[in-house]
């Protein structure tokens, strides 16, 4: 088994508030870190009411603040929606607090819909056509101060923090590939062209200072529970938060649904279901053991990264304990 991550959104479920969010969020990553998961990672979502991680950094603080060896960092932070000096000081600071402990990963997208957008950077230009050089920016910032370097990162210079690049499409797997940057595939949300973005990562990688050979991650939704039938009831709160977002009607993590519930879907529903959750995998623990372990085969990651929005907080702590016991060492506590 490659090694395990974790993605977390901090979900606000239904009748919580963010500080209840985040607060489950640490304690998840405590366990995450007796566990044996290697990284801990958060994402940038605005305006949307079931997510808690808006402000990233801080809530990356707040994570690593509470854990000790368990690697931290943003999955990812939407550069376009910031200035590359802000996003090098913000996690040049969390690298000196945590050493050796923190990642930053880098989306192009604006994590929201756009008139949040507008409010966030305060125009409608195509902030993602600067990207590239943006990143390269963003390096140089962790990178050995140079003689006569006019501006500088304090916190950040020197401090090599680890980039990767995200992606749901190509355009950040080849941009990965020509850095030389590790790169994750998010198919948790956008399954379509996970196989293609890493053939395309893989044969176009340049090595680098930083990263000799390729090295890919994939997400993936995992739901596990003692019994199939409960992994697939948990499952559905995903589900339904799925539909209310496609619609417009974001809210907070509802509650899960019978199976007679679920049943009520319409025809439409279902079949976005199957397409936007491909690579689910959601069972009792024989069953997960046996999706993940299909996936890995298939995609051939050099790591996998988990994530699961589920209702109840035990329930939650009790799915990732069984993605740990997948590793030859895993154990539950």
């Amino acid at each position: 088994m490659v090694p395990l991550s974790l993605l977390d959104l901090a979900p606000i479920t239904l009748g919580s508030d963010a500080g209840q969010a985040l607060r489950h969020s640490l304690d998840l990553a405590r366990h995450a870190e007796r566990w044996g998961f290697r990284r801990f990672w958060m994402a940038e979502h605005h305006n949307m009411p079931g997510v808690a991680s808006a402000a990233t950094a801080v809530s990356l603080g707040f994570i690593a603040g509470g854990t000790s060896t368990i690697r931290v960092g943003a999955g990812g932070i939407m550069l376009p929606n910031h200035a590359p000096l802000v996003v090098a000081e913000q996690f040049g600071t969390l690298a000196s607090l945590y050493p050796g402990r923190i990642d930053l990963g880098l989306g192009r997208a604006p994590g929201t819909d756009p008139l949040t957008m507008r409010a966030l950077r305060r125009h409608l230009q195509p902030a993602g056509d600067a990207f590239p050089e943006n990143v390269v920016e963003l390096m140089r910032y962790f990178a050995p101060e140079q003689p006569g370097q006019a501006i500088r990162a304090v916190p950040g210079v020197g401090l090599e923090v680890p980039v990767w690049l995200l992606g749901s499409s190509l355009y950040s797997a080849q941009l990965a590939a020509s850095l030389g940057l590790p790169f994750a595939f998010a198919a948790h949300f956008a399954p379509d062209l996970l196989m293609q973005a890493l053939d395309l990562y893989r044969e176009g990688f340049r090595p680098s200072p930083t990263l000799a050979a390729p090295y890919a991650m994939a997400c993936t939704n995992v739901y596990a529970a003692d019994t199939d039938a409960e992994a697939e009831r948990l499952f559905t709160s995903l589900e339904q938060a799925f539909l209310a977002l496609r619609t417009g009607r974001p809210g907070p993590l509802p509650p899960p649904l019978s199976a007679s519930a679920r049943a009520g879907f319409d025809t439409g529903a279902k079949q976005a279901l199957n397409e936007l959750f491909r690579y689910a995998v959601v069972g009792s623990p024989t069953t997960v053991r046996d999706g993940v372990e299909a996936f890995v085969k298939k995609t051939g990651v050099d790591e996998l990264m988990t994530t699961a929005m589920i209702f109840d907080h035990a329930a939650r702590l009790r799915s990732f304990e069984i993605v740990a016991s997948l590793r030859p060492e895993g154990h539950s506590t």
